[in-house]
């Protein structure tokens, strides 16, 4: 099976175009969890396939570490685009790409031919809390209280495709986040697990985000996550909508447009090899 490593600020999956290469659908959860394992296979935070779509120029079908179906990756839809882009099944600039049935429109940004960075418009964030889904009382979750491992925390729940739970720490840095995270994730308010996003506020346009994802654990960035974050933010009054999120793998610019309540992500998108793997399937 031919494959393409690539990243957006160090949250790496590995993209296999789908037209070329035949996986029957029953078995990809076990071949995900083979290739992401960073001893025995390729190392990822999981697989993405690059699949034709009737409905867009492209579909994204994004799985996790763990061989769970994830709904939306916002680092993992840029480097489809790139993906596509670079290896000249398109040569549009302006992309419509579907993924778990929801289409995004992206915006390339090319030098000498090659992609480089893409503009996403992530559409407008859920923050009902029934749709995200997590158990409330409320039709929202903001700045409420939510107590794990006999910790209280403060979490403003939102969905970008996929579910978060945002919270707010002084010191993100040297939060204990494999102790913390899988508890987050596995909390019982929150049905379909949870991705977590530990933030601290450095100015109005400035944050700091670590993240525990759900079915990969803590990547080096996320973009749904960046985009949870600032609407977590804006709605507690803590930023603009103009924000750099800084990430351990580098920083994502999020705009939440106020006339049109949607999400603008823009990030990097880098190949780092490419190869040939025995998948044995």
């Amino acid at each position: 099976m031919k494959f393409t490593k690539m990243h957006g600020c160090g949250n790496d999956y590995i993209y296999v175009d789908g037209r070329n290469e035949h996986v029957p659908q029953e078995k990809k959860p076990e071949l995900v969890r083979k290739l992401s394992d960073r001893h025995f296979g390729i190392g990822g935070d999981g697989v993405i396939f690059i699949n034709p779509s009737g409905e867009a120029d492209f579909e994204m079908e994004m799985f996790n570490a763990d061989g769970s179906r994830g709904e939306m990756c916002g680092n993992g839809i840029r480097c489809v685009a790139k993906f596509v882009y670079d290896k000249g099944l398109t040569d549009k600039t302006a992309l419509d790409i579907i993924s778990a049935g929801e289409v995004k429109h992206i915006l390339l940004q090319t030098e000498g031919g090659i992609v480089v960075s893409a503009r996403v418009d992530m559409g407008q964030p859920e923050l009902t809390a029934r749709k995200i889904p997590v158990l409330a009382a409320g039709e929202q979750v903001i700045d409420e209280e939510i107590l794990v491992q006999g910790k209280t925390w403060r979490m403003t729940c939102v969905s970008m495709g996929n579910p978060h739970a945002v919270v707010f720490a002084e010191n993100v840095k040297d939060l204990p986040l494999e102790e913390t995270g899988p508890y987050f994730e596995q909390h019982e308010r929150f049905p379909k697990r949870i991705n977590t996003e530990f933030v601290r506020v450095i100015d109005r346009k400035t944050i700091e985000m670590r993240v525990w994802e759900r079915g990969a654990g803590e990547t080096l960035a996320c973009g749904t996550g960046c985009c949870a974050a600032v609407t977590a933010c804006v709605l507690n009054g803590l930023t603009d909508r103009t924000v750099t999120v800084q990430v351990p793998g580098g920083a994502i610019l999020i705009e939440w447009e106020e006339s049109t309540g949607h999400i603008y992500m823009t990030g990097p998108a880098v190949t780092v090899f490419e190869g040939e793997i025995d998948a044995g399937i």
